[in-house]
């Protein structure tokens, strides 16, 4: 008997050590791939300088500047919502059939294919509100992807803060918004620049929302009624294309630097909010 329960404990740890290093390979396989391939691209004058030409020769700054613009812009239009929804369903909603629907749709929102979010932008902020392709389009669009991420990670972030710290609160004389406003948000404030960044990274990386809302047009926007195109299209496009595989490659890189920061960053903040909690 005991010699069959070590058997199947050491079967199921070698099933569980295969997964983990072939989910670690193909991670690696994939980043070394475009590495090996695109970092002889990879200058200061392919990130600070503008395409030019039929084969797009020349710098991805335009792509650059409409990603970080509209995933900054999508940010702040879900910050507020995501965390004010967070607030009500953790700190005042009585649990009963609206809470349980409110978490239902949220996980269907979260659910749903950026294919179908980006039709949607089209037809809803592109044509039925007449912003055009724009900036604007693509980070409403952009911001509906985000909401669940941030509205449910926030309301993790605000039950783990410890009922002693409310009670403490309210024994001062505290009322229930300064214990939320004061006490409770602050303490939860680094799982939630988590969510916001986790977030981000996946708000980088989309490609069939900000191509059906804020356009393919190179050129660097200004006002957020500008349309663009964003790094993971400018990408699409010319691996579609094959045209100039070489800056594909090279966008490819900067566009996985850029979400690795998103992550590694998330990763930092949580681990430094673990050891600030002992």
């Amino acid at each position: 008997m005991k010699d069959m329960k070590r058997t199947t404990n050491a079967l199921a740890l070698a099933v569980f050590w295969f997964a983990g290093l072939t989910t670690v390979f193909v991670l690696g396989a994939v980043i070394l791939y475009v590495f090996v391939n695109g970092i002889g691209h990879i200058s200061p004058e392919f990130i600070f300088s503008q395409p030019h030409g039929v084969n797009a020769e020349g710098g991805i700054w335009p792509m650059i500047v409409s990603t970080l613009y509209v995933t900054g812009l999508a940010m702040i239009i879900v910050t507020p919502i995501a965390v004010l929804a967070a607030v009500y369903l953790a700190e005042y909603a009585v649990q009963g059939r609206l809470v349980r629907t409110i978490r239902f749709a949220a996980d269907t929102l979260a659910g749903v294919p950026s294919i179908v979010m980006g039709l949607f932008g089209l037809a809803f902020f592109v044509e039925g509100l007449g912003f055009g392709f724009s900036v604007l389009s693509g980070a409403f669009a952009l911001s509906f992807l985000m909401l669940p991420i941030v509205m449910r990670t926030t309301e993790e972030a605000i039950r783990s803060v410890p009922k002693y710290i409310r009670w403490g609160s309210y024994g001062l004389g505290a009322t229930k918004w300064q214990t939320v406003s004061r006490i409770v948000l602050p303490a939860a404030m680094p799982r939630i620049i988590t969510g916001l960044i986790l977030a981000t990274g996946r708000a980088v990386g989309e490609t069939a929302v900000v191509i059906f809302t804020m356009g393919t047009m190179i050129n660097t926007p200004i006002l957020p009624t500008d349309p663009g195109r964003s790094m993971t299209v400018h990408l699409y496009m010319m691996a579609m294309e094959g045209i100039n595989l070489p800056a594909a490659f090279g966008t490819a890189l900067l566009l996985m630097a850029m979400i690795l920061f998103f992550n590694l960053s998330a990763r930092w903040l949580l681990r430094r909010n673990r050891r600030m909690q002992g």
